[in-house]
């Protein structure tokens, strides 16, 4: 269940952030990419905090990309990471090639 509710939200042309809104991380994470203009409906932060299956789901994101950590970052259908990732893949320059790459940026 819970990797049938990941994968439906990939796309290969946005963004999609798992969050927890209390953690810092996912903050930083959400606050970065505030920073970008995003066409609509490329960009989507997931709250995974009220869900039953939270546990499931960080256990899957454990399996999928080596850690249960919120948030995990997707760009695409590849995790970048979480938010110190996205900070820094921002701060070199990267991320706004990555998401112009997959056609998230209007």
């Amino acid at each position: 269940m819970a990797q049938q509710f990941v994968k439906a939200k990939l796309k290969g042309d946005r963004v999609v952030l798992f969050i927890k809104p209390s953690c810092p991380y996912c903050t930083m994470a959400e606050n970065v990419l505030s920073k970008y203009k995003f066409k609509p409906g490329h960009l989507e932060s997931v709250d995974i905090s009220g869900r039953s299956d939270m546990d499931s789901l960080q256990d899957y994101f454990q399996e999928l990309t080596g850690s249960r950590t919120v948030p995990r970052v997707f760009i695409g259908e590849e995790c970048v990471g979480g938010g110190s990732d996205v900070s820094a893949l921002h701060n070199s320059g990267e991320l706004e090639g990555m998401l112009q790459s997959i056609g998230a940026l209007q």
